[in-house]
């Protein structure tokens, strides 16, 4: 065990110290269970949230076009929009008897769309030899061509004839392969910045926690500070490891019993084992990034109030950098897409969407080298700043002392007794 001239271990090794400190009384607390838990009720809420909103959506999409013409009209229209459905697909609008006009007789469809509710939205009248339309600006322009279609066949069902056509399936083609990776660098991205997002913020409460009962005074006397903010950074790191370990565990085989593979999905185009791995390699250091400014931030801070205050604008930037990130996914080569890759905090989202749209892997080398190097200048900032705030020991000006009784006052105000 290294240490210094003072007695006190050196800085890596006292990091060491504190990181398995905290990592083993996290990992073996309640809290814990807790913390794994934890994401399952945001996942069950969104999921909840997106079978209603498809429902909803399901039935607002839902519009019918009402037939109102001679009866033996509305029968060919009805027809025709049969066999046409049959053929086309979902594509052609579902049409519905209103009424069965007699021999000139005239129906107000304007009147009838304005009074009625439900779902209506488009009445055709006429002939089929001569149809109108009668609809909103939207629906005019989408179902025009489709009513004329079925309107043909209705007229001449004799004379419209189609082809059989011959089908050749293939397992994919360029298209279905592009788009299939830009969702699965959509799908990275938002795995990473919530990732990010939910694990960085347990150091806050660690901090002030140990603030509170002063836990950090004692590992201040005895190694460090620098070696306290490393120690809690690379602690919590490890401790999310651990999650996502378990979490993507019991998601792999719930996905495995269900059936489904990574091949039902389009490939990375670094393939999927080097995918996961850059993966892990950018969350590892997008988490490094934003837990050590958090970390300064935390030092600043003295309550959980304070700590909410202060974290909020550190919050709301990063989520405009996972946005301006995403936005450099429809920019591949352009200049935002290297601004994204060269800004520190947006680089990990923009090389995970690399990696599932291009197959080059010595991009990533480079990128992986220039965030090591901005987690290290971070990290010496964000430790030079907690040194400072944790126990007020930044430098003073040669010959400048702190009066007794400024001191005094402090402690008192602050509500606790001087040390012995």
């Amino acid at each position: 065990m290294s240490v210094d001239r003072s007695g006190r271990l050196s800085m890596w090794r006292a990091a060491f110290v504190v990181a398995r400190r905290d990592f083993t009384a996290i990992l073996f607390s309640r809290a814990f269970i807790f913390f794994l838990l934890g994401p399952l009720f945001p996942v069950l809420v969104m999921g909840l949230a997106g079978g209603v909103g498809a429902q909803v959506q399901s039935e607002a999409s839902t519009a019918d076009v009402g037939i109102a013409m001679e009866a033996a009209d509305t029968d060919a229209m009805l027809e025709a929009r049969r066999e046409m459905r049959e053929l086309i697909g979902p594509s052609v609008p579902r049409m519905v008897e209103l009424e069965r006009l007699s021999p000139g007789e005239d129906f107000d469809a304007v009147t009838y769309l304005e009074e009625r509710e439900g779902s209506l939205a488009a009445i055709v009248t006429g002939t089929p030899q001569n149809p109108t339309l009668t609809a909103t600006a939207n629906r005019l322009g989408r179902w025009e061509g489709m009513v004329a279609l079925v309107a043909a066949h209705a007229a001449d069902p004799g004379a419209q004839t189609y082809p059989a056509v011959s089908t050749t399936l293939v397992e994919t083609s360029g298209a279905s392969e592009n788009s299939g990776r830009l969702r699965t660098a959509q799908g990275g991205q938002l795995l990473l910045f919530l990732l990010i997002m939910l694990l960085a913020s347990m150091v806050l409460s660690n901090l002030v926690e140990e603030k509170g009962n002063k836990i950090i005074e004692v590992l201040a006397a005895a190694i460090p500070m620098d070696a306290v903010f490393l120690g809690k950074l690379f602690a919590m790191l490890g401790i999310s490891v651990v999650g996502i370990a378990l979490w993507g565990s019991a998601g792999f085989a719930l996905l495995t019993a269900a059936g489904i593979s990574l091949s039902d999905y389009a490939n990375p185009g670094v393939g999927w084992p080097m995918f996961f791995l850059l993966f892990a390699a950018y969350f590892a250091m997008g988490y490094l990034l934003l837990g050590s400014i958090f970390l300064a931030v935390g030092s600043l801070a003295a309550t959980v109030r304070e700590v909410q205050t202060l974290s909020m604008p550190a919050t709301m930037f990063q989520i405009l950098v996972f946005f301006f990130a995403s936005l450099a996914v429809t920019d591949r080569g352009g200049w935002i897409e290297y601004t994204a890759i060269i800004f520190p905090l947006s680089s990990p989202f923009a090389m995970v969407a690399r990696a599932a749209m291009d197959d080059s892997l010595w991009p990533h080398v480079l990128a992986l080298a220039w965030q090591g190097l901005c987690v290290a200048v971070f990290v010496k900032a964000g430790a030079s700043l907690f040194r400072k705030r944790v126990m007020k020991s930044g430098p003073r000006a040669p010959g400048r002392k702190r009066p007794l009784a400024k001191l005094l006052g402090a402690v008192f105000r602050n509500g606790s007794t001087p040390p012995a």
